[in-house]
């Protein structure tokens, strides 16, 4: 999988953590790979079925501010509007960092179709270069990422 221009994730375990290693993608202009890798660590995620469909949810997180009746995107003091860096619509977004402490994380969203036939099965993963965050600071990123999602954006869907 492809995160952003020249980073491709792949599965592999370190020191008894299971993460991504962001392994390097030959450069398209020259033809030549990029000599470094860094771990990846998927640190938190969480699934919750949307009420929307796989498309409604991808344009709601591609565009957030789109719709201002269905504002749901509020960000506090030390957040920032985050930037989409890889799409494969509508079942895959990922967001650069929303957090300025944390400008390596990534947050990936897996859109499939509901497991009863209806809505999102929305995923988020919450990812980050090492080192890991210390354990308050984890619990408030995933926390506002479950707050955002699984809160704000479901109820800007009616739910």
């Amino acid at each position: 999988m492809v995160i952003s221009s020249g980073i491709r994730l792949a599965r592999a375990t370190a020191l008894g953590v299971t993460g991504l290693v962001a392994l390097p993608v030959d450069d398209e202009t020259t033809g030549r790979s990029r000599s470094w890798a860094a771990l990846v660590l998927e640190v938190g995620t969480r699934q919750k079925n949307q009420p929307a469909p796989p498309s409604a949810v991808f344009e709601a997180l591609t565009q957030p501010h789109r719709d201002p009746s269905r504002a749901w995107l509020a960000l506090l003091h030390d957040e920032h509007q985050p930037e989409v860096v890889e799409v494969d619509g509508p079942h895959l977004v990922v967001w650069s960092s929303l957090w300025e402490g944390r400008p390596d994380a990534r947050v990936r969203f897996d859109l499939p179709h509901g497991a009863r036939g209806q809505g999102t099965d929305l995923r988020w993963t919450l990812l980050v270069e090492e080192p890991a965050p210390e354990p308050p600071l984890l619990g408030h990123l995933c926390e506002r990422l479950n707050e955002l999602i699984n809160a704000s954006l479901r109820y800007s869907f009616g739910q």
